[in-house]
């Protein structure tokens, strides 16, 4: 079966999505091959490199009282330790189009280790706070993955692969994506939201028993 998983780092029902999706693919791994794929999506694509304070910036994107922003931060918390992911203080929201371009060139390596890219970057952004576009911190989870030290520099401080990022994010935009995170299976069915490890089973099971359906 094919998925391909469209989201942002920015974006933290991305990560609770991602751990959810992961523990259905647990249950069903010897029942139902997957292809797994990830695709690049910018939340705040005009952020500039300096980033923003997160309670005020969502406040005004999304009309959020602090009351209310609050309130999500705590149901962030609880849905993300009931599937296994630990947010932390996050302050600022980051422009994470230089990551993309990582994960992008992450993929032409193994997609096993665009998925521990992946994973590193959602909690450096969700977990630890820190910006996922500082080059330090890009070539440190590069390395730490087991991604090449000399090519990932040779990445992070060129340009390469933005032309590439920015024609999937054009694509799937196109293609109909308005939020993450954005589940698509066999190119025809979506999910969207950060749902849970049940529901993905669910659906996974009735497609596989049902791939016409």
């Amino acid at each position: 079966m094919k998925i391909d998983f469209v989201s942002d780092i920015a974006c933290p029902w991305c990560a609770i999505g991602l751990n959810s999706l992961e523990r259905a693919l647990e249950k069903v791994s010897t029942e139902i091959p997957v292809d797994l794929q990830f695709h690049p999506f910018e939340l705040n694509p005009d952020m500039d490199s300096k980033g923003a304070d997160t309670a005020d910036y969502l406040g005004k994107k999304y009309g959020m009282s602090k009351e209310q922003f609050a309130q999500s931060r705590l149901d962030l918390r609880a849905r993300g330790d009931a599937v296994g992911f630990q947010f932390g203080d996050t302050t600022r929201v980051w422009n994470t189009f230089d990551a993309h371009r990582l994960l992008y060139w992450a993929g032409l390596q193994s997609p096993e280790l665009q998925r521990k890219l992946k994973h590193a970057f959602l909690n450096l952004y969700h977990g630890k706070g820190r910006d996922p576009g500082d080059k330090t911190l890009m070539l440190e989870l590069a390395v730490q993955v087991g991604l090449d030290r000399e090519t990932a520099q040779e990445v992070i401080s060129s340009d390469r692969y933005g032309a590439e990022v920015r024609t999937e994010e054009q694509n799937w935009q196109q293609a109909g994506i308005r939020a993450v995170p954005s589940v698509i299976l066999n190119d025809t069915h979506l999910i969207t939201g950060g749902q849970s490890p049940e529901v993905y089973e669910q659906i996974l099971r009735e497609l596989a028993a049902h791939p016409a359906g």
